[in-house]
């Protein structure tokens, strides 16, 4: 009698086990199913602002060549204006000496 009752408190106690296990093994899905969720929420929201950083990026660097075309009309304008200027000193001077 006494080893029927230790084969039934043992089964009894396998059962009641397993189905902790099976809540628990329930219970780490629906956190991983959480975490993974949150983890895809946080990526959309890093590839989204990848892409507004990479458009600002792509801003600069047009603005940057428009910088640069400004740039050179100055330094031609600049010269043009030099030129000028070296002239008409040259002719100032050659009235004033002669």
């Amino acid at each position: 009698m006494k080893h029927v009752f230790n084969k039934s408190f043992f089964l009894i106690l396998s059962v009641g086990l397993l189905a902790s296990c099976n809540q628990m093994n329930d219970r780490v899905d629906q956190k991983l199913q959480e975490l993974n969720t949150k983890a895809t929420y946080l990526d959309s929201i890093i590839t989204k602002e990848v892409d507004k950083v990479m458009q600002l990026d792509s801003i600069i660097n047009l603005e940057g060549e428009k910088i640069k075309k400004l740039d050179s009309l100055v330094d031609k304008s600049t010269s043009k204006i030099y030129s000028i200027a070296n002239t008409k000193i040259k002719t100032l001077k050659n009235l004033i000496t002669n």
